[in-house]
């Protein structure tokens, strides 16, 4: 091999394995645990325009789980059951959400992946360590998106393993957008969602959700390391008086994927 091509391997070697720089923008910022959106509850207090001031970028759902949640370049996107998307007004509330202010600090190439798994499996590859938040945007041209939105719940709550058995799936071919989410260490476990978690939303904002599959070839995922990670719980009897001691990991798997 010629001593230049070395070289360059020897580069892109080291970009790929050396430590990311701390994040230097806010932390991680989380509104309630997955264990209680797991268990039903689907009211919060905060509100979207407060969400907004806490980052760019996350996902969530929103009270009574009607829809999921893309926040993208700022503003808090709503994907109903029906498959159409709005904007959510500053008013509208959620009961879970993630946020962050995003600041990539490195673009890994992605030559190719036939499904979440092989995705999942290739970033791992190639992350310095899985012990930290990672927040992901990737932009372009997908062969295939497969996602889906729930339909908005009634009292009394279910939990949420049966309200996601009336979810609504969307398949989509060659289509143009972004997926983005979150991957998160397995500590965890019963506050975020272990691994992966990812949104979708089309490049002309017109439909999207929670992403259970995809494919992807010759694109670029923006990585932003987060190493602060700030919890906001609620404050409400509901929540007070749930119970958040039993395990819901075999729960959580079934709702995500």
């Amino acid at each position: 091999m010629p001593r230049n091509a070395l070289s360059v391997l020897a580069i892109c070697l080291f970009l790929l394995t050396c430590p990311f720089p701390a994040h230097s923008g806010p932390a991680l910022y989380q509104y309630s645990t997955i264990d209680a959106l797991l268990a039903g509850d689907y009211d919060g207090e905060l509100t979207c325009g407060d969400l907004k001031k806490e980052g760019n970028l996350g996902l969530g759902t929103f009270n009574a789980l009607d829809g999921e949640m893309v926040v993208l370049d700022g503003k808090v996107y709503q994907v109903k059951v029906s498959g159409k998307v709005a904007q959510a007004p500053d008013s509208g509330k959620t009961p879970f959400a993630v946020i962050t202010s995003f600041n990539p600090q490195r673009v890994m190439p992605l030559q190719k992946a036939a499904n979440l798994q092989e995705l999942a499996k290739l970033m791992d590859q190639n992350l310095p360590t899985k012990n930290i938040f990672y927040a992901l945007k990737i932009e372009g041209r997908f062969p295939k998106v497969v996602a889906r939105s729930v339909p908005r719940q009634t009292r009394p709550y279910p939990p949420l393993v049966q309200a996601v058995k009336k979810q609504a799936v969307f398949n989509f071919t060659d289509v143009e957008g972004t997926i983005l989410g979150f991957r998160c260490p397995v500590y965890v476990k019963g506050v975020n969602v272990p691994g992966y978690h990812l949104h979708f939303l089309t490049k002309d904002r017109t439909q999207g959700g929670h992403v259970l599959d995809c494919a992807l070839e010759n694109l670029t995922v923006q990585i932003d390391p987060i190493h602060q990670f700030t919890l906001v719980l609620p404050q409400d009897l509901e929540f007070y008086r749930l119970d958040l001691e039993k395990d819901k990991s075999g729960e959580l798997k079934k709702v995500e994927k």
